[in-house]
């Protein structure tokens, strides 16, 4: 894939990633789909170090991507810092959900890897966060799901998945990915699920 100049990484970046990956004992798999935009979805997350070998994964790669935050994150001394992460600032005390906040960007960029984490949070949940889906289905692109596996100690790109609005087929096919990947806490591992309130909430929204 010729990555386009909107989402490739600097050449310093690059150069890091592919020092500093090997040298704690990972490498990467698979290949940067070659798509302008998607969701891309990280699992499992169950540790403060999968942020760093998921963003040293993507300077492998060459991709630079972007991500939502507290606008507040982004007004201290360290926010120069998470816009060059690729941090999208957002103001909460608007009412701007991430949901739109997020179709904000891609209907503004025609080039953009927007990463989510869907269990939302590092401690044990009995479902996944639906926002990442219903970003897909609203802005129209793709799912892409990626992986830190640390039984092999591998990350990198897995399969392409075009959300139907059958949630049910579509996330038996993000459960079977990560079936076999394994997380650095494997206690801690969420279910591929969304709760029931999720999905209803957001009909009434767009219903």
């Amino acid at each position: 894939m010729m990555i386009p100049p909107e989402i490739r990484v600097n050449p310093l970046a690059h150069w890091i990633g592919r020092i500093l990956l090997p040298l704690l004992g990972w490498k990467t798999e698979g290949k940067v789909p070659d798509l302008p935009q998607f969701v891309c979805v990280v699992a499992w997350h169950t540790s403060n170090w999968d942020f760093l070998y998921g963003l040293l994964g993507s300077w492998v790669f060459g991709v630079h991507t972007s991500f939502l935050g507290k606008d507040s994150l982004f007004r201290g001394p360290f926010g120069w810092l998470f816009r060059a992460l690729g941090g999208i600032p957002v103001d909460r005390s608007r009412h701007h959900n991430l949901v739109g906040a997020a179709v904000d960007a891609f209907r503004r960029s025609p080039h953009l890897i927007y990463v989510v984490a869907p269990e939302g949070t590092r401690r044990k949940t009995d479902s996944w966060k639906s926002g990442f889906y219903h970003i897909a289905r609203e802005a129209h692109v793709p799912i892409v799901l990626a992986h830190l596996d640390y039984g092999r100690r591998v990350c990198g790109f897995g399969p392409v998945i075009e959300p139907t609005g059958n949630t049910e087929a579509d996330l038996a096919k993000v459960r079977a990915f990560y079936a076999a990947v394994v997380p650095k806490h494997p206690e801690l591992k969420g279910e591929v699920r969304f709760k029931e309130s999720d999905t209803e909430n957001k009909a009434r929204e767009t219903g």
